[in-house]
């Protein structure tokens, strides 16, 4: 038998129903990872004990042949922008220092209710804001994958730490949240699976809010299977969440068929950009070949304002990030900064409690919603943001998905780009406009650069058509063949 922490979910649960081995020794096979991987500063808070008592439990329900759904008894990690009953959940940021909610998010009820076991919680960029990792409180997150001479690389962001984690062989699946490419950039730095599902699918309630129209929760494990597999115990409506959409949920599973034969496969021109890798050119022309190998049709299509979605975004988001980030003032909960004054209270506990790339982004988001400027700039915006979503709506009249690279580069060293905002954010061009436009997207790990670094393709569908991308991803993964892991070949 294979190690336990190098299953996936979807052969895990498969042992789990055989009597190959129990819950609670996968847990602690997946607890002794944890504890020998420190190094990567993967996790702010690690739940051992929650994740033995949910363990017992799971083997108590499969022992009485009533397991609690797809998800039973196995171990995964909850990005520490999830609400956790209980249990300490930080965003990341030093603003919310001691806070334990009273309350559970409804991405990991559900997930907690289909059986799965919680590990620990996950490091992040704070609040979500950032591509690498290395804004956290806590520390930068470490890439399981080592660059030239054992250099040390960010796993990319923000849910840098769920990557890693699942890379590094420490849980079996992560929840991700993806903003503008949050789930898939980290994935393609890792070699794992990424998914953003459609804006709407998998309840926001619960979660630390970073950008209200952007952010999605989704699943990031090591196979495009185990995603369907986390995805469908993700999802659903959520009353509590007016942005959750009343769509029912398929079995994402049942539609990885290994068929893709008529599929109609866009190709975006405007995805070829002027000083592009030929190695990230190159993977796009490979995956290309796959999928007409598959029997899928390949076609040109245009996406013209794709130019304009990383500008867009970066008004958009700090906007939304500057109203929701107003609640934390030092009254209610976190830290607290006296002053001489209110006034002084607030500016002290929000100057000490907030990184740099947080302040950035605040002051940003003000500027351009402030008297004068909001036409300008966040009207016009949001102006350009609808004419990115007409673009995907008008090539999903001819085509069913579309392929492009998932970013422009394989993982970096840290502190290559700390220095130059805009570098870090190029690092969302590819990512960003299926955000904008709410659509559902995945990385898929389909190759290796010159270095021996991961790379992925992704695939965006039509919103609410999950099921077309994971069919197509499954027929990616099967022809791409990846099976490379940190530290050698599997």
């Amino acid at each position: 038998m294979s190690k336990l922490t190098d299953l996936t979910i979807a052969s895990a649960r498969d042992g789990l129903t055989a009597g190959d081995f129990t819950a609670v020794e996968l847990a602690e096979e997946h607890i002794k990872a944890m504890e020998a991987c420190r190094n990567l500063n993967a996790f702010i808070t690690e739940t051992p004990d929650i994740a033995l008592e949910r363990a017992k439990e799971s083997d108590t329900r499969r022992t009485s042949g009533n397991t609690s759904g797809s998800m039973d008894g196995i171990p995964i990690a909850v990005k520490d922008l999830f609400c956790t009953e209980g249990v300490l959940t930080t965003a990341g940021s030093h603003i919310l220092d001691g806070f334990v909610p009273p309350y559970e998010s409804t991405v990991s009820s559900n997930l907690r209710n289909a059986g799965a076991v919680m590990l620990g919680k996950t490091n992040l960029d704070e609040f979500a804001m950032g591509s690498a990792n290395i804004t956290s409180y806590y520390g930068n997150v470490i890439n399981p994958w080592k660059g030239k001479e054992g250099k040390d690389l960010v796993p990319g962001g923000s849910s840098g730490g769920s990557a890693a984690a699942v890379a590094g062989r420490l849980a079996l699946g992560a929840t991700g949240t993806d903003t503008g490419g949050s789930i898939r950039q980290p994935a393609s730095f890792t070699g794992t699976v990424g998914l953003k599902p459609t804006y709407g699918r998998c309840s926001r309630w619960g979660v630390v809010a970073f950008a209200s129209s952007l952010d999605q929760a989704g699943p990031m494990t090591r196979s495009v299977r185990d995603a369907a597999i986390m995805l469908g115990a993700m999802a659903g409506h959520d009353a509590k969440d007016s942005t959750s959409a009343p769509v029912d949920v398929p079995d994402f599973e049942a539609a990885l068929s290994g068929d893709i034969k008529g599929l109609k496969v866009g190709i975006p021109k405007e995805y070829r950009m002027d000083g592009m890798a030929p190695e990230i050119d190159g993977l796009w022309s490979e995956g290309i070949q796959m999928m007409k190998d598959g029997g899928a049709e390949i076609i040109d299509v245009s996406l013209p304002n794709t130019e304009h979605a990383l500008p867009t975004y970066y008004i958009i988001a700090p906007a939304e990030a500057s109203a929701n980030l107003a609640r934390y003032d030092g009254v209610r909960y976190g830290l607290r900064v006296d002053g001489d004054s209110l006034d002084d209270m607030y500016a002290n506990t929000r100057g000490e409690g907030f990184g740099d790339e947080v302040q950035r982004r605040v002051l940003i988001g003000a500027y351009v919603l402030s008297a004068g400027f909001y036409d300008a700039y966040y009207r016009k915006a949001q102006r350009v943001r609808r004419l990115i979503s007409e673009d995907f709506m008008k090539a999903y009249e001819s085509v069913d998905v579309l392929l492009t690279p998932t970013a422009p580069s394989a993982a970096f060293a840290i502190g290559e780009k700390m220095d130059d905002p805009i570098a870090m954010y190029l690092n969302d061009v590819f990512t960003v406009p299926a955000s904008l436009a709410g659509m559902p997207g995945i990385s898929v790990p389909t190759g290796l650069n010159g270095d021996g670094l991961p790379l992925g393709l992704q695939l965006i569908g039509k919103p609410f058509d999950e099921e077309t991308i994971l069919r197509a991803a499954d027929v990616l993964e099967t022809a791409a063949g990846f099976s490379a892991v940190p530290g050698g070949e599997a």
